[in-house]
C-alpha cells in the first residue's frame, strides 16, 4: 500500500513536471494594455533590454530593476542597451533590497504603492514566470492588475528541473503555513 502512494506521488510529480515543462511563460501580447508600470526582476539574460524596449512602446510609464546589484548604476544600463540613456535617466529605478523571488515581489509591493500606481507588467524569464507570478499573487493581492511578460529562453533541463523544484517546495511551504 505504501509503495503504491509513493508511485502515485512520483507520478503526479513526473507529470506536473512534464507539464511546467511545456507550459512556460509567454510574452504579453501585443495588443495587451498599457500598465503604469513595469517590474523586471534580475538574473536571466534579455529581461533588462526588454523593459527598455517596453518604455520605448509606451506599454509601461516606468520601470523598477528589482533585485539590482548595490553597484550598478543608471550608466551602466545605459552604456548596455545602446540608446536608452534618455529612457533610463527619466524612467527607471534601481532596486537593490530584494535577494530573491519573494523579496523581489515585497520590494516591488513596496515601489508600486509609493507611486500610487494600480497596474504592472512583470517581466522576468519564461521559466521563472510561474513562480514569479505566484510571489507577487501572494504579496501584492488583487491590489494591482499584473499583466505577465516573459522573455523567452532555451533553458536548460537542470534550469527547469531546479525551478520546478522552487516552485513545488513554496507552493507547498504556503500550503503549510510554513
Amino acid at each position: 500500500m505504501i509503495s503504491r502512494a509513493v508511485a502515485l506521488l512520483l507520478l503526479i510529480y513526473a507529470v506536473g513536471f512534464v507539464l511546467f515543462a511545456v507550459t512556460l511563460g509567454k510574452a504579453a501580447a501585443a495588443d495587451s494594455p498599457s500598465t503604469d508600470a513595469a517590474i523586471v526582476l534580475t538574473g536571466g539574460p534579455g529581461r533588462i533590454e526588454h523593459s527598455i524596449d517596453v518604455l520605448r512602446d509606451h506599454k509601461a510609464k516606468r520601470v523598477l530593476v528589482a533585485g539590482a546589484d548595490p553597484s550598478v548604476t543608471k550608466a551602466d544600463i545605459a552604456r548596455r542597451i545602446k540608446g536608452s540613456n534618455k529612457l533610463v535617466k527619466c524612467c527607471v529605478d534601481l532596486g537593490s533590497e530584494s535577494v530573491d523571488t519573494r523579496s523581489n515581489a515585497e520590494e516591488a509591493g513596496r515601489w508600486l504603492a509609493n507611486r500610487h500606481f494600480s497596474s504592472v507588467r512583470l517581466i522576468t524569464s519564461d521559466w521563472h514566470m510561474r513562480r514569479a507570478r505566484y510571489e507577487f499573487h501572494k504579496v501584492l493581492g488583487d491590489k494591482y492588475r499584473i499583466v505577465p511578460d516573459a522573455v523567452r529562453s532555451d533553458p536548460r533541463f537542470l534550469t527547469l528541473f531546479g525551478e520546478y523544484n522552487k516552485y513545488v517546495l513554496r507552493r507547498l511551504a504556503v500550503w503549510a503555513d510554513i
